[in-house]
């Protein structure tokens, strides 16, 4: 997972970690839908160890008190509706109670997600740490992600009736526990007061399973696999085609449902980097009771672990858990510590990491998301150029051949099982099938703070093909570090939820959502966009023929070309913060 945990030492994160029932089980739990969970384990999650090894490598450590020894836990089976029982430890302060309660649920055992407790316990919390629906000491059938939504509610219920509570329970987690906590969160239990979340989708079909429609096979296959939960796969594989059945894990459909102040805690290379700025947009307009209004947001440089190949300046860190436990104190206490005071969103400006006295790498605040920003065009030209001049010649293009058998490799980015951040592209080699367009040298920094899309026209000798797009920042020594990268599959050009195959020799607009960064290109450098038609093992290779996703082993070569013309404007668009002379945002 990843040094989102931004601050924490690698031992003190793991020591982190009727009327609802009614509505949603009424309204959002159809029969059909209940089985959303066996795909919500999709995208989620590294093993925790891995999380850990990357937070050792990164974090600065969280505060120079040692934690008092941790305490032996009141063991409790608590039972949920269906009679089923979850192994779930109980921390609690000394002294007299009743105290507010912090909650972590997880798939990847309890003790090692409670090691710490007295960092809670010595604040006035009771922590509460539970093993997820046959995982570990909890009884049941492991299906990943199926029932956290109601077991959520049902633990949030009976730990407000325990003599030991005080009846305000928030929810603390990343990645896998920061999902369950959303999940939790969309069933208003009475009980829950507010959430910690860190790292976690907002969209299970367009963030988890796929992006663009093209499957995230990184992402997924190796954890569900690490899960044993491999059957997931042909599952999600089945439902490629949008047809409702992830809609009790899509979380903007139920933004209103959800009634707690959220604090979303995300990264810029994170594998789920765009679902906290969502759920924090989402939630901060649209969430009902005490969500609307209450949200925070922190965006920092971060991936689902160790980010290679660049080191941010040691103040890109923060600690993780004090700020959880601000949060906590403010919303489960009552203190006034002035946390909800500061500006709701607080964001890492990226930089140039080899130039101390480069413009960025800086935190920055806002009251809102997106920021003020001129949307900028700057478009694909003949000869690899790039320019928010638009092409003027009549025709233009490029042309490359797409084999399946032998894809672009991943090399850095958002990913989770293996080497992920804004790592070298040059990487990839000397490759045909990689068309490469940059500006000029840069004579002064240019901002780039929001979501980028690319914009491109396109066309294929083959039914089904796929468009990748990466935006790169190219230093003067000709590195080309990774900023955000992305896909989308041409069959879903026209949606999610129907198919319109591709006519050899027509041209089609393509958009390519390469959700959200904020970065400074350094006067020197250049912006570059890279496009291809495959990243693998990123995202699943596409055969090229047409058929229904991984139906069957054959493949084709795709002769694809990509126009930029008068005609055929292919670009990209950036929103561009405007920099005064001295190279600082006015």
């Amino acid at each position: 997972m990843n040094q989102f945990a931004i601050g924490e030492s690698s031992s003190s994160i793991s020591q982190l970690f009727g009327r609802a029932r009614a509505r949603l089980l009424g309204r959002i739990l159809p029969m059909r839908s209940i089985r959303f969970g066996l795909v919500l384990s999709l995208g989620l999650i590294l093993a925790f160890g891995s999380f850990i090894s990357g937070l050792s490598q990164q974090a600065a450590p969280a505060s120079t008190q040692q934690p008092a020894p941790s305490a032996r836990p009141l063991e409790q089976m608590v039972p949920m509706r269906d009679g089923v029982k979850l192994a779930t430890s109980i921390f609690l302060p000394s002294g007299k109670g009743p105290w507010p309660v912090v909650l972590v649920r997880t798939p990847y055992g309890k003790e090692l997600q409670a090691t710490g407790n007295s960092l809670w316990t010595n604040r006035e919390f009771a922590l509460v740490v539970q093993d997820c629906r046959g995982t570990f000491k909890s009884e049941g059938e492991y299906r990943p992600f199926m029932t956290d939504h109601i077991d959520g509610y049902d633990t949030i219920e009976w730990i407000a009736k325990q003599p030991w509570s005080n009846g305000k329970v928030g929810m603390f987690g990343a990645s896998a526990m920061g999902i369950a906590a959303n999940l939790a969160a969309m069933m208003d239990p009475p009980h829950l007061v507010a959430n910690f979340v860190m790292v976690a989708r907002a969209s299970l079909y367009n963030q988890s399973a796929f992006m663009g429609g093209v499957y995230r096979k990184e992402l997924n296959d190796p954890w569900l696999k690490r899960q044993k939960a491999e059957w997931v796969i042909a599952e999600t594989i089945k439902h490629n085609v949008y047809d409702g059945y992830f809609d009790l894990g899509e979380m903007p459909r139920h933004w209103q449902k959800v009634h707690v102040p959220v604090y979303n805690y995300g990264g810029w290379y994170d594998i789920f980097g765009q679902g906290n700025i969502d759920n924090f947009v989402g939630l901060q307009s649209e969430g009902g009771g005490l969500a609307a209004g209450n949200q925070k947001l922190i965006m920092g440089p971060w991936a689902h672990g160790k980010v290679e190949e660049a080191k941010y300046p040691t103040d890109s860190v923060i600690n993780t858990t004090e700020e959880a436990m601000r949060w906590f104190d403010y919303w489960l206490k009552g203190k006034d510590n002035g946390i909800m005071d500061e500006p709701p969103v607080r964001y890492y400006v990226m930089g140039d990491v080899t130039n101390t006295q480069a413009p960025g790498n800086e935190w920055r605040t806002a009251l809102a998301w997106p920021v003020p920003a001129k949307p900028t065009s700057f478009f694909l030209k003949p000869g690899g150029g790039l320019s928010e001049k638009m092409a003027v010649e009549p025709e233009s293009a490029d042309t490359y051949l797409y084999d399946p058998k032998n894809p672009v490799p991943t090399i850095g980015g958002a990913n989770l099982s293996i080497k992920k951040g804004p790592m070298d592209q040059r990487a990839t080699g000397e490759r045909k099938d990689i068309l490469k367009f940059a500006t000029p040298v840069l004579t002064s920094p240019i901002e780039v703070t929001g979501r980028v899309t690319v914009e491109l026209w396109a066309e294929s000798d083959a039914p089904d093909t796929d468009w990748m797009a990466k935006l790169v920042d190219v230093y003067p020594d000709g590195t080309e570090r990774l900023v955000l990268d992305s896909a989308v599959r041409a069959r879903f050009r026209n949606g999610f939820d129907k198919e319109a195959f591709l006519k050899k020799g027509e041209v089609y607009k393509f958009a390519i959502d390469l959700w959200s960064t904020s970065i400074v290109f350094n006067k020197g450098h250049r912006i570059a966009i890279h496009v291809t038609s495959s990243n693998d093992p990123r995202f699943d290779p596409n055969p090229n023929t047409g058929r229904p996703l991984r139906g069957d082993a054959e493949a084709r070569v795709a002769k694809n070309t990509v126009h930029h013309d008068r005609a055929h404007p292919s670009r990209v668009m950036l929103p561009i913060v405007p920099y005064n002379g001295n190279g600082k945002r006015p």
